[in-house]
């Protein structure tokens, strides 16, 4: 501005000190002006020009502007509308959230902006297929694809349909191969369909992403290794399925069920030795009764009970002041029938807090040994107070199972059974001891009578009273 009045002002000294006049004939007319007046004309009449013509510009751009003003107020209408069911979905308002949703989409006439509106209107008001179509609509367009396979995904777990919410899961990892939730409901997808192989890669995969962390990865690969193993051994191929087992015990040495599939499949293959050698060292770190067992039947201890019992004595090397050793020891015992060995070996591993497990097995050798039947009967009472015996026991519910799952049949959590003795006190039999019928009743048998005799006493002391 100031520059410009400058300019005026020099412009202007340099006329008025250069006197002159200027002569204009044009069509008959004779126009004479000094130079002042003539550049001050011209200046007028060039401003009069410009306005003019800014204006004409104006007029002429004025129904342009009109219609990008009302555009953006429809547009800023149309968001406002967008938010608000946004906020009704939230709070659970399924009529508002549908007369938001109508609104945005009449005035944005934008699907990819509305569709998902829509479909969680729809859901919250109960209309599934509706649901259902809007997310499909959403899979046709490519910003909204992965909005609307999540959606589905999500709507197919819902319905405990899992093969489909596999599908969407594996489409939605295809669209966002980064993203950390898709890779893990894929991962538990593929578990709870028993597709370990596939299930490794995608932990693979989750591990190189950083959507597990590292401790979580070698635990859960170590689980799929032995689903792995599972499906090899169920299509016949026990070769692959004991290499699987071995790098499951490989990443995680101590994992007693890698250690007992290992056992089992080697067994099964005819490699008696490099199995027992496999058994002795496992019995030396976390001792289990299906060790045991395994080690028992090896060769011909399962055929000759007192050779059964010298195999379990030479087991019990390994390990010698574990509980675990001495009750092999005494149950091989009971079968061989060496009282006095089988009792030395319980009262060993009964402690000062015996087991429930020891305590059945301490009645059923004064059951076979011809003991005192109140001895036997005091032993089952005691059975039924006892700390109750190890099981596969879940972190997660805390529910006890016989068998090793690789995810908890109670609340389906992955790789959360653990061998130890429940958290409740209830007594779990995890094994049937080896008797001979003649001789022993099955031990409900067992206890149904001594209930009897017990009920029998306290009617005679009644009828006495």
């Amino acid at each position: 501005m100031i520059l410009s009045l400058a300019a005026v002002v020099v412009t202007a000294v340099w006329f008025s000190e250069r006197p002159g006049s200027v002569l204009i004939e044009w069509e008959g007319w004779l126009i004479q002006l000094s130079v002042g007046r003539f550049v001050l004309t011209a200046a007028v009449l060039l401003i009069a020009s410009v306005f003019l013509l800014g204006l004409m510009g104006a007029v002429g751009k004025a129904p342009k502007k009109l219609r990008e003003w009302r555009q953006s107020s429809r547009r800023e209408r149309g968001y406002k509308a967008l938010t608000n069911g946004m906020v009704a979905v939230a709070a659970g308002d399924p009529e508002e959230a549908n007369r938001q949703a109508r609104r945005a989409n009449i005035l944005l006439k934008e699907p990819p902006l509305t569709m998902l509106l829509s479909a969680q209107a729809a859901q919250l008001n109960g209309d599934e297929e509706a649901a259902a179509r809007y997310f499909e609509e959403m899979l046709g367009r490519p910003e909204t694809a992965f909005l609307g396979v999540r959606g589905l995904l999500i709507k197919a777990q819902k319905e405990n349909n899992r093969q489909a919410a596999l599908l969407y899961a594996e489409r939605a990892y295809e669209l966002q191969p980064k993203t950390a939730w898709v890779l893990n409901t894929m991962f538990d997808l593929q578990i709870a369909e028993g597709r370990w192989r596939a299930a490794l890669a995608t932990l693979d995969e989750a591990d190189k992403r950083g959507a597990v962390g590292a401790a979580s990865a070698q635990k859960r690969r170590a689980v799929v290794l032995l689903g792995c193993s599972e499906e090899a051994d169920t299509a016949g191929d026990l070769s692959n399925a004991l290499k699987f087992a071995r790098r499951a015990n490989t990443l995680a040495p101590d994992f007693l069920p890698a250690v007992l599939r290992i056992i089992d499949i080697m067994i099964r293959m005819g490699k008696a030795r490099p199995a027992s050698r496999f058994i002795q060292n496992a019995w030396a770190r976390t001792p289990h009764p299906a060790l045991a067992s395994s080690y028992g039947e090896i060769g011909d201890g399962g055929n000759d009970a007192l050779r059964r019992v010298k195999r379990l004595e030479k087991l019990l090397s390994f390990n010698p002041d574990h509980p675990e050793s001495h009750i092999a020891l005494a149950k091989a015992a009971l079968q061989a029938k060496l009282w006095g060995e089988a009792r030395k070996h319980l009262e060993s591993a009964a402690g000062e807090d015996p087991s429930a497990r020891v305590c059945r097995m301490m009645a059923e050798l004064e059951e076979r040994s011809g003991g005192n039947s109140e001895n036997v009967r005091s032993w089952l009472i005691r059975a039924s107070d006892a700390p109750p015996d190890a099981a596969w026991v879940c972190a997660d519910c805390g529910a006890a199972w016989d068998e090793w799952t690789a995810t908890c049949g109670s609340c389906d959590a992955f790789g959360s059974l653990a061998w130890e003795p429940p958290a409740h006190a209830r007594a779990l039999s995890l094994q049937v001891p080896d008797k001979e019928p003649s001789s022993l009743l099955l031990d409900d048998e067992i206890s149904k009578g001594y209930e009897s005799e017990i009920v029998d006493a306290d009617v005679a002391e009644n009828s006495k009273a």
